[in-house]
């Protein structure tokens, strides 16, 4: 009987310290009432930036401070602005997505495709058609009879466009899928039977392209007319849920397997705190750390299929607080510093994208309190590698990141591409710490205005991305235009690594004469790096650059000189060089070292590495370690 009471006494002990643990164990939350207030929030940032003068030939239409431009992808308002009317009752809601829709109608060309102001793409019609397509039923009984005739007939002419000209060989492959949810809603308002033929035709061709991890390719270049390459932040935020919708209106069952296989994986690259990684991914210079900025968002994605899986439920609800962590004013910001490097509005892009996400994620959320379960970044200690991809996740009691080894390469457009400035070569591109967020991220290898609606103006700015690189007479070379690193990862002594192992390249590239070997080393409480250099073909001024993202309080001592104490009102770290001839250097393009996307500024430590003097090889060891008050202190006496 003792031991029972024993036995029965250790469970009930375990079974605490578990829910302990997991930080959303038994909480409860009404999704759809969270949905809508932040729905409310950019909605009524929509209004106060709607052109509201009626003699203006662009009345109902949505300025947008930042650019300059009336985006006729803006319009996508007004299906927000229609759930807004839903959800309070208010006109003025009700009225201002009947305006911006009218204004919407009148931007069409006549072939029934909408340009992407201020550009000529016309794929973008399938978002128009999408929102036009779920708000004319909603607000079908308050349009005059002529309205409503004009209505149907510009998503006729949308759709029959669509039909026409959607394939993969015409756009990247989220707008393919945006397509199969558009042209399946649209057959709700007109019975056309072409409107699902081509749907499925579609949804059947993308999840041919999916990978055997999920991951869907043909979001980059082309070779041969295919497009190939993967970006999370598409995947998650645009192309799953439009397949998931087509499924659902079509019944498609072998679709929406596929799709929930695919998003079970998705789901381990939502960091503890909501942020979505998309660090790695091709698209990733639009990358905000909450999603992507011109794609629509996850809530829908995950709403589809949370009643079949709970943690959807969280992850979804995970990552709208985060996006209301990026909200400044009314706006949806590019990240958590936007408003530190920014002295006017964002783009009006991430607020009515995220904006019609969650709308549509409102409409098929249940009016009721869900279980909060855990999503796999709840969980410590343990390595995930994506074979398809070459791209590791790390999570210990204290640390979570990302390290890409992404071997994706535009074979075509090489340096001219605007897929192969992201991170890659072994570098940790995004790195999380418990009680501290974002320590280290990444940015564009070198930044461009590769899309001038979207892309801000900027002065001199240097990558976020901490690397191994030098200049010479021949250009700059670095890690992270190494696209075939080796890769190696697994647990040693109780630690993760992960190892990758290349040349230091330029952005065409062409080696520069030295060989590397970065491995991350993981513990709970520190995280050891090890540069190996090999000296085969050329003798540079090596350096290490370690960026460090800052936060309220930021500041860095020097101890001595092998190691710097960073501090900040969340926590503390001892950064300290263990092996190698390096000298730290701190005071170097201090005012250079920040990123638009995604918002983030960064205080660069500098190793500068000496030459061997007798040897062709260089070890380079240091550690970047939590350190409690008391530790603090000692240092700072």
């Amino acid at each position: 009987m003792k031991k029972k009471i024993c036995s029965l006494l250790l469970s009930l002990l375990l079974l605490f310290e578990t829910a302990a643990a997991l930080p959303n164990s038994h909480k409860y939350i009404n999704l759809k009432k969270e949905f809508s207030k932040t729905l409310i929030l950019l909605s009524n940032n929509l209004i106060d930036n709607q052109i509201k003068n009626q003699d203006d030939k662009n009345f109902g239409a949505i300025q947008c401070k930042h650019c300059n431009v009336l985006h006729t992808r803006a319009g996508e308002g007004i299906f927000p602005l229609a759930i807004s009317y839903e959800i309070t009752s208010d006109a003025k809601y009700l009225k201002a997505a009947i305006e911006l829709g009218d204004w919407l109608i009148a931007q069409q060309q006549i072939d029934g495709s909408w340009k992407e102001t201020p550009e000529e793409w016309t794929g973008t019609t399938t978002d128009q058609l999408m929102m036009l397509a779920k708000t004319l039923p909603a607000i079908e009984k308050y349009l005059s009879n002529e309205k409503k005739i004009i209505w149907k007939s510009s998503l006729k002419k949308a759709a029959n466009y669509l039909v026409k000209v959607m394939s993969p060989e015409f756009a990247s492959i989220n707008y393919c899928a945006t397509t199969t949810a558009s042209l399946s809603e649209t057959f709700k308002v007109i019975a056309d039977s072409t409107y699902l033929v081509k749907a499925k035709n579609l949804a059947h061709r993308i999840v041919s392209k999916m990978d055997e991890d999920g991951f869907i390719e043909g979001e980059g270049g082309r070779n041969f007319n295919n497009k190939y390459g993967v970006d999370l932040g598409y995947d998650l935020e645009m192309s799953l849920w439009g397949l998931g919708v087509y499924a659902n209106n079509c019944n498609d069952r072998f679709v929406e397997k596929n799709v929930q296989k695919s998003l079970l994986n998705h789901l381990y690259f939502i960091y503890p705190d909501g942020s979505i990684d998309n660090s790695w991914g091709i698209r990733s210079n639009k990358w905000t750390t909450y999603g992507s900025a011109t794609s629509d968002g996850s809530q829908i994605t995950f709403m589809l299929y949370a009643s079949e899986y709970p943690q959807f439920a969280s992850a979804a609800y995970r990552n709208l607080k985060s996006i209301r962590e990026n909200i400044f004013n009314g706006y949806l910001g590019y990240g958590p510093h936007y408003p530190l490097l920014f002295n006017i509005p964002p783009c009006i892009y991430p607020t009515f994208t995220k904006a019609k996400n969650l709308a549509m994620a409102y409409q098929i959320s249940y009016d009721k309190e869900l279980e909060l379960k855990n999503i796999p970044s709840d969980s410590k200690d343990w390595l995930k590698h994506f074979k398809t991809l070459d791209v590791d996740l790390i999570r210990t009691k204290n640390y979570m990141a990302t390290i890409s080894n992404y071997r994706y390469k535009d074979y075509e457009k090489r340096d001219k591409s605007k897929y192969m400035f992201r991170p890659a070569g072994g570098s940790i591109c995004n790195l999380w710490v418990e009680g501290y967020g974002f320590l280290q991220a990444s940015s564009a290898t070198q930044y461009f205005r590769w899309e001038p609606m979207s892309f801000p103006e900027v002065g001199k700015i240097i990558s976020i991305t901490p690397r191994i690189e030098f200049n010479d007479s021949n250009g700059y070379f670095t890690n992270l235009f190494e696209f075939d690193s080796r890769e190696t990862s697994g647990k040693e002594k109780n630690n993760f690594f992960v190892s990758a192992a290349g040349e230091l390249r330029d952005q065409k590239w062409l080696a520069g004469g030295v060989g590397y070997k970065l491995t991350h080393i993981f513990s709970d409480d520190r995280i050891e790096k090890r540069v190996e250099l090999i000296y085969h073909d050329s003798q540079p001024e090596i350096n290490i650059v370690e960026p460090i993202i800052i936060s309220d309080g930021f500041a860095i001592k020097r101890i001595d000189d092998r190691s710097l104490v960073i501090k900040s009102n969340k926590k503390n770290f001892l950064f300290k060089v263990l092996e190698g001839n390096v000298n730290i250097i701190t005071n170097k393009n201090l005012d250079s070292f920040w990123a638009p996307y995604p918002a983030l500024k960064a205080f660069p430590i500098y190793l500068s590495v000496l030459k061997p003097l007798n040897d062709f090889k260089q070890l380079i060891r240091y550690q970047i370690s939590i350190i409690d008050e008391s530790n603090m202190n000692k240092l700072y006496q």
